[in-house]
């Protein structure tokens, strides 16, 4: 799982569908896109929609000297804004409570997981994510 923070709350995916990790930049802002999609930025050519995690989330924007994680979904890529990238941890099926239904919040919620520092890791469905924005 690749870990990353959004104000004082660890999240976590799937490292497997990370393609790379950016600094934030600005974004081109797209009239009549939901609050939490950012815009668009051009990554070496390739235009890429950049969602801010925290609005998505219903949380406190993500920071603007943050991070962007690129996930692929299909031909695109897809940037997701969020305050830090902190570090990649194993976590096993054993350790991951799914979500409920309630707290899943439109699937983007996987479940939630626990490190050995006891610390609580929300994990998240990138690619549900993205998807949702991109339709």
């Amino acid at each position: 799982m690749l870990l990353f923070a959004l104000g004082d709350q660890t999240y976590g995916c799937d490292i497997a569908t990370v393609r790379e990790i950016i600094p934030r930049r600005a974004a081109t802002r797209l009239p009549g896109a939901p609050e939490f999609v950012c815009g668009l930025i051009n990554l070496r050519g390739t235009i890429v929609t950049v969602l801010d995690l925290g609005r998505r989330l219903d949380r406190a924007a993500a920071k603007e000297d943050g991070s962007i994680i690129l996930a692929e979904l299909g031909t695109k890529l897809v940037g997701i804004a969020v305050d830090d990238v902190m570090d990649v941890r194993p976590l096993t099926e054993e350790e991951i409570e799914s979500a409920r239904a309630d707290d899943a919040r439109g699937g983007v919620v996987r479940g939630m997981g626990r490190l050995n520092d006891e610390r609580v890791v929300i994990l998240l469905d990138v690619i549900t994510l993205a998807r949702q924005a991109l339709l």
